[in-house]
């Protein structure tokens, strides 16, 4: 504006927090330093030590812009040393998106410099990695042996990773809008953290959001979902730059998108103009000028940011009213296209005005359209192709001369006693962060016990455990559920009546209900979503990155019908990626849901828990083999990620239990209880399987006669089938142990281990304990499975014999369970056969 740069006051260090206060120092805060930093950090130099800036030494918006200018060079460079100072020597485009970069490098230049505190939390759009990496890395928070390795293996990820990045990413972001929607659950879980256990740091939960990504229907589900309302501190900027992968964007969608976020209840702000245009505006005559830029086709108004054969007049007057053309009559052409293409999102100043607006709004969740375009400050400005598009190694030359840097001095740091340097000095105290701690000093209990006098299935008995652990004064503080409208139906009736529904504030129930007491408040511990399976994911993701983002750690369990946790496999595929840590279950599964058709039966979810990183599959049949198994997985849980209660790798991150509604009869496994005794039987359930029936200690005889011996190897529902098919087996003179396989995933991974341990030391592979210990007789195998058959069909292989799987390939119907389990061989008659068939294989 006219007048000069503003000043942006800044506190006595060592610790600044800029917020709107740049306009009322009334509204700064002054916080002790962070204690550690984390080991990650580059260690400081002794010229890291200059002076810091006093209040009255605050640099204005010309350091910002000097700042700014050296982000997005950066930025740049990483890009373009990625692609031409590598050879990967594989052909294959490295890529990059030094055009989707520059066009929010002011925006994060205003946040990281001038306004975030270290408890703020943001989510990077993902095509603007290189510019998070170029702030971390003048802050001091990332080696500069990174810079050249954006895409190399242990380098900089392509897009920011919470568990790949050398420098800390608070969301992982690159499955668009997963990342955006990610603060939001993030600030949910803040606000049921401090209402269980105190107030944290007030901090502010940001998503830089590209404004394609606003097509993605999961950001839509996440702002429309009551358990997302009433969060004030959440901030969503969106870098309206009206341009997509493809094109051009040939419509702008602005008032669509207002509409709908204001009738989602939250603050709308639009950053659309910068000083210049406002300048412009406020002459005789300006208002012409503005109606006719509001007006103007986006994709003629963004043809003005490049190079232009008939110049910017021509075009910018191209179906203008007269009007415009007087007012601009006396402007000169290099004065012209800098104004008209004056936009907000690109001025720091507009920008910091807009996030203290936003600030100031602490009842609802604020959204700031920050118009920009891309390629902002580089010659591929203006190309409709420009989103991944490169610059040439003429053009990163010229853009590093025009910064006055040359080959030795392009990746330096800003001069520590510069005016630069100083600020940035001061803006890394402020933002460095304690360590946090992922354990809780808690010791969940091995098991509660759980009583079973007659038939009854794992979804019940998955609600009566968690019943229980609200019982155990230790444990009970930090367990949370949630569930999306399916509470009741997944038996979470039992835990809420005992713990009550979360709620920001108390609520009256107007209705009294004997079987379920739905106690809304602050103390509840049961969060409700509404049908999103989406949402479901996106919260349990950020419940179970509470330690980290919110300095609390909690014992999150999450319930879904099981065929629709494919809906939410996106977010789930997220949350895992995230390194977050959580309890599933999908419940009830499977054909064995027989009369709800096949809309409602779930097939190839084993597949999924089996395959997914980070996540470990249980699916059991009997009451005390899943309480072992829950009351692991929180163990492990509440131990950290670095550490688990079993022997098992430490990534096993999260904990998907497929479960049935299907009564089974529990003296099987009593039996089993009694012939192996807990101890080992717990240590072979949390291993990945356990025999069920030995054949040789059942029916002695076919021992001593020598007789044929054959594994059934099964899990879940369809248990008593298959102990059904071992007797009629014995009486034909076979001998059928039963395996009841409570995690598959474990079996896989110990398996793929051993293999892996031999491929890499050129040894033969040996087979792994626990799949040796069940499945230690060298006979055929078949696998029986309320699943796709393929799912077990591996078992065959880790032994190296004939291998029969039966299982789930088609879709399923209406039915009783025995029709639905004939269409689809799960009958015992049908197993029986199965046996003879592998018999005669081998």
């Amino acid at each position: 504006m006219p007048g000069g740069p503003k000043k942006i006051l800044c506190p006595v260090v060592p610790y600044v927090r800029l917020t709107s206060a740049h306009r009322n120092p009334g509204r700064l805060t002054h916080t002790p330093a962070a204690a550690r930093a984390p080991p990650w950090r580059t260690p400081v130099t002794d010229h890291d030590q200059a002076p810091r800036p006093a209040a009255d030494q605050a640099p204005d918006l010309e350091v910002l812009d000097e700042i700014q200018r050296r982000v997005r060079w950066l930025a740049t460079r990483i890009v373009d040393a990625a692609n031409h100072d590598r050879e990967t020597g594989d052909g294959v485009k490295v890529g990059g998106h030094q055009a989707s970069s520059a066009s929010l490098v002011t925006a994060m230049t205003a946040l990281w410099f001038a306004h975030l505190s270290e408890a703020d939390r943001v989510a990077v759009k993902p095509h603007a990695s290189p510019v998070f990496h170029a702030i971390q890395y003048l802050l001091g928070n990332l080696d500069r042996s990174y810079l050249p390795r954006l895409r190399a293996r242990g380098g900089l990820q392509s897009y920011p990773s919470r568990t790949q990045d050398p420098d800390e990413v608070d969301f992982s972001t690159g499955s668009v809008g997963l990342g955006v929607a990610a603060p939001l659950f993030a600030a949910v879980t803040r606000r049921y953290v401090d209402a269980h256990f105190g107030e944290r740091p007030h901090s502010r939960f940001i998503a830089l959001v590209g404004d394609a990504e606003l097509d993605e229907g999961n950001i839509w589900e996440a702002v429309a979902d009551p358990a997302t309302a009433g969060l004030g501190n959440v901030m969503w900027l969106v870098d309206f730059n009206r341009q997509s992968l493809d094109r051009v964007v040939p419509g702008v969608r602005i008032d669509q998108w207002r509409g709908q976020f204001a009738a989602a209840g939250w603050h709308v702000v639009e950053v659309k103009y910068g000083r210049r245009l406002q300048a412009a505006y406020a002459r005789p005559g300006g208002e012409h000028l503005r109606a006719w830029i509001d007006a103007m086709p986006n994709e003629q108004y963004q043809s003005l940011f490049g190079p232009l054969s008939d110049g910017v007049r021509k075009r910018f007057l191209d179906g203008a009213p007269a009007e415009v053309e007087a007012f601009i009559s006396d402007i000169p052409d290099e004065e012209l296209a800098p104004l008209v293409t004056d936009l907000g999102g690109h001025d720091l100043d507009a920008l910091l005005d807009a996030y203290a607006e936003c600030d100031a709004v602490t009842d609802r969740p604020s959204v700031v359209f920050a118009y920009t375009f891309k390629g902002w400050g580089l010659p591929i400005a203006g190309n409709p192709r420009n989103h991944s598009a490169l610059l040439t190694t003429e053009q990163v030359d010229a853009l590093r001369a025009e910064l006055g840097l040359d080959r030795e001095t392009e990746w330096d740091r800003f001069d520590p006693a510069s005016p630069a340097g100083i600020w940035v000095g001061s803006r890394r105290e402020a933002l460095t962060r304690a360590p946090r701690e992922p354990s809780l000093p808690v010791r969940v209990p091995e098991s509660t016990n759980v009583r079973t006098g007659k038939p009854v299935s794992t979804q019940e008995v998955f609600g009566r455990v968690l019943v229980d652990l609200a019982r155990d004064e230790q444990v009970a503080p930090y367990l949370v559920t949630t569930a999306p409208d399916v509470a009741t139906s997944t038996d979470l009736a039992g835990f809420i009546n005992k713990t009550g529904v979360f709620a920001p504030d108390q609520r009256r129930s107007w209705n009294e209900d004997p079987m379920l007491r739905w106690a809304e408040g602050p103390s509840g511990h049961h969060i409700e979503l509404g049908i999103s399976e989406m949402n479901l994911f996106q919260l349990l993701g950020q419940l179970g990155l509470s330690w980290d983002l919110s300095a609390q750690p909690l014992l999150p369990v999450g319930t879904v019908y099981d065929p629709f946790l494919l809906r939410g496999l996106d977010a789930f595929v997220y949350g895992t990626y995230s390194g977050s840590r959580f309890v599933v279950a999908g419940t009830p599964s499977g054909i064995t849901l027989a009369p709800e058709g096949g809309a409602h039966q779930s097939t190839i979810t084993p597949s999924v828990g089996l395959e997914l990183p980070g996540v470990t599959f249980i699916e059991p049949a009997y009451a005390t083999a899943l309480d072992w198994l829950l009351c692991d997985a929180l163990g492990n849980i509440a131990a950290g990620p670095s550490s688990t209660t079993t022997a098992k790798p430490a990534e096993d991150g999260a904990y998907y239990f497929r479960l049935t509604t299907r009564p089974i009869d529990q003296a099987p496994f009593q039996a089993a209880r009694a012939r192996i005794g807990d101890a080992v039987l717990r240590r072979q359930v949390l291993a990945g399987a356990y025999r069920l029936v030995d054949a040789h200690q059942a029916h002695p005889e076919l021992r001593e006669a020598g007789a044929p011996v054959v594994h059934l190897a099964t899990s879940g529902a369809v248990l008593p089938e298959v102990l059904v098919a071992a007797e009629g087996l014995a009486d034909e003179g076979i001998a059928a142990h039963v395996v009841d396989v409570t995690s598959l995933d474990r079996l896989y991974g110990a398996w793929q281990r051993t293999l892996r341990q031999g491929v890499g030391t050129a040894t033969a592979p040996s087979v792994p304990g626990a799949v040796r210990t069940v499945l230690g007789d060298r006979a055929p195998i078949v696998t029986v499975h309320d699943g796709a058959s393929h799912t077990m069909a591996w078992l065959g292989s880790a032994l190296g014999t004939p291998c029969v799987p039966l299982g789930v390939d088609g879709f399923g119907e209406s039915g009783a369970v025995h029709e639905l389990y004939e269409l689809h061989d799960l009958l015992p008659g049908s197993i029986v056969n199965a046996a003879l068939a592998a018999l005669s294989l081998s």
